[in-house]
């Protein structure tokens, strides 16, 4: 059973620095695109930033400059190094994944979420 299993979220001060990770285990051929969302209370849940298996990444306006999606193939795991953190960036990260379970089939799948809390 595929899972994506995150760490590294917690609590920081504005300015600060945090760094999240996503692996993927299970019985799988691949891990095609990954991803990060965020869900603050109140709010829709959104695309912080995403990247391909050829490692192209594209990142929401709000977090541009500020936050680095990168990956490592091998590890089949997914980073987002998040700098410069303000109280809007507090929400529960989430990491998404496009899993290629056989060469011809691809299921997506959620992790847990992680809490990140931006306050002074």
């Amino acid at each position: 059973q595929v899972q994506l299993v995150e760490s590294g979220g917690g609590f920081v001060q504005p300015g600060g620095s945090l760094r999240l990770s996503c692996a993927a285990s299970g019985s799988f051929f691949r891990v095609d695109d990954m991803g990060w969302y965020r869900q603050a209370p109140g709010k829709q849940r959104e695309l912080v930033a995403a990247i391909t298996s050829g490692g192209t990444t594209n990142y929401a306006d709000s977090v541009k400059g500020r936050f680095t999606i990168s990956r490592d193939n091998a590890k089949n795991t997914v980073y987002l190094q998040m700098n410069n953190l303000k109280p809007e960036d507090t929400a529960v990260y989430v990491c998404n994944a496009d899993i290629r379970e056989t060469l011809f089939t691809v299921q997506n799948y959620w992790g847990q979420g992680t809490q990140v809390t931006v306050s002074s």
